[in-house]
């Protein structure tokens, strides 16, 4: 099939590059000249695994290929909308650029056309881009057949092309039968058991990926307020998160306390949720909820390192080490990212910041440009200098497996502050390192050994001061 996509955003190069990889001509536009002239020469304008070799293979291959026009539109058979629908000041999602999309769609289309919108947006959406176009193809006194479908992505950062090629259901909200077979054709390649093929009607495929997002933040901030209450009560989260799961009602998957969620969807779709609710007079406080949760989350780590530098000055001096910057692991997205909470918190009470991320330098230096008090640092360990604390944020897989006997010889301090529970309390404190999860206590014998050592690292820089060198 001879396939257009508007936007080469996350969403639309993303399913426009796996589609190439399954044989269709794929043409993708975007009004931003540079990052199409960018694509045409193989950068990829944010980090995927695995997402610059399939574009590059298939631009070699003439299935991708790059515009700022639509002139190829007349002879495709599915138009694809993939643009942003950021929120606005109050909450709900902006579809100018949909709006924007639609319009030459419908001054550009020539033949029948089935409009695929891929972009998340509000119940509605798709009723209204269907007037629109009718409106515009009426000016231009033409009679042309179309059909508007909504068919939401469910792709997650850092597995995206995973999830594009084996998706676990592919939404097809549809009320034409010829358009529903065309999408059933393509995403067949995607999947031999058509039963992960669902087809519904247009308002609930709209409503499925904000219901979807806003279930899975929910597991995240339920355990997220639990982890506090295990942290009152001496219990473990890990240990409650494993008991909880056994029960196959409730599973495993997004039961994991932290630092909290960020990124471009989550807390986006559930303010555009509420919104949609409050336009319709319907009360929500579930939802209400879990984004006051998660921005109490956000602030907690802050919280806990003040508490713990109380006693010894406060904050102002030190030198606080991060790990992890980006919202996630496997994707360099800083949208809402716990660690700029973190950071400015930090910034704000004095102290000094040392950041690392493996791929999300980029973005931070952007953000977080002019700030004095911060050093980006080429390692983990380069971070680690000096700081009087490190803090883990986003659980990317070197972390794991650190020396964490180096770790500890460069620093000052000894205090380890686990956003993401990666490391075991007491093995952290055998090593000497004074630690703190989230929702998991640390033992009291642990936190003596740990700070006996810390009494002992003191001493001996003390006497023999350590200059940073990094």
């Amino acid at each position: 099939m001879k396939i257009f996509v508007v936007g080469v955003g996350y969403v639309g190069l993303v399913t426009a590059t796996c589609f190439a990889e399954m044989g269709h001509e794929v043409t993708c536009l975007d009004i931003d000249r540079e990052k199409i002239n960018k694509l045409k020469r193989g950068t990829i304008p944010f980090y995927e695994p695995g997402l610059k070799e399939l574009v590059e293979r298939n631009q070699k291959a003439e299935r991708l290929t790059f515009t700022t026009t639509y002139e190829t539109l007349e002879s495709s058979t599915l138009c694809f909308i993939a643009v942003g629908t950021p929120s606005t000041r109050s909450g709900a999602a902006d579809l100018s650029q949909v709006d924007a999309a639609v319009n030459e769609i419908a001054n550009h289309m020539s033949d029948y056309l089935v409009i695929v919108n891929k972009s998340t947006v509000p119940v509605g959406t798709a009723r209204k881009v269907k007037r629109q176009i009718y409106e515009i193809l009426a000016e231009r006194e033409m009679e042309i057949p179309f059909d508007v479908v909504s068919s939401p992505e469910f792709l997650k950062e850092g597995s995206a092309i995973d999830d594009c090629m084996k998706p676990d259901r592919i939404i097809i909200g549809s009320e034409s039968e010829k358009a529903s077979l065309i999408l059933q054709k393509l995403y067949s390649s995607f999947t031999f058991n058509h039963d992960r093929i669902i087809i519904m009607d247009i308002e609930s495929a709209e409503l499925t990926k904000y219901a979807s997002n806003a279930m899975l933040a929910t597991r995240i901030s339920f355990m997220n307020e639990l982890s506090a209450l295990c942290e009152k009560v001496g219990a473990n989260i890990n240990h409650v998160r494993r008991g909880m799961s056994g029960d196959h009602r409730i599973g495993y998957h997004f039961l994991y306390a932290g630092a909290g969620y960020g990124g471009s969807c989550f807390p986006k779709d559930i303010r555009a949720l509420k919104a949609m609710a409050e336009e319709y007079k319907i009360e929500t406080p579930i939802l209400e909820a879990i984004e006051t949760i998660n921005e109490k989350q956000k602030k907690q780590l802050s919280k806990k390192i003040s508490a713990y530098f109380a006693k010894d000055g406060g904050l102002s001096g030190k030198t606080i080490a991060i790990w992890g910057l980006s919202f996630k692991p496997d994707t360099d997205d800083m949208r809402e990212a716990p660690s700029l909470t973190l950071i400015h918190s930090l910034l704000r009470k004095g102290a000094n910041v040392r950041l690392y991320d493996p791929v999300a330098m980029g973005n931070a230096k952007k953000l977080l440009k002019g700030e004095s008090a911060i050093r980006f640092c080429q390692s983990e360990y380069q971070a680690a200098h000096n700081a009087d604390a490190i803090v883990l944020v986003t659980e990317w897989k070197q972390f794991r497996f650190v020396n964490l006997k180096s770790v500890l010889n460069k620093m000052r301090g000894n205090a380890f502050f686990d956003g993401r529970n990666q490391y075991q309390p007491k093995e952290m404190a055998t090593k000497g390192f004074c630690y703190y999860g989230i929702g998991v206590p640390p033992g009291a014998r642990e936190l003596l050994r740990a700070l006996r050592s810390l009494g002992k690292k003191k001493a001996i820089h003390h006497g023999n001061p350590r200059i940073d060198s990094a």
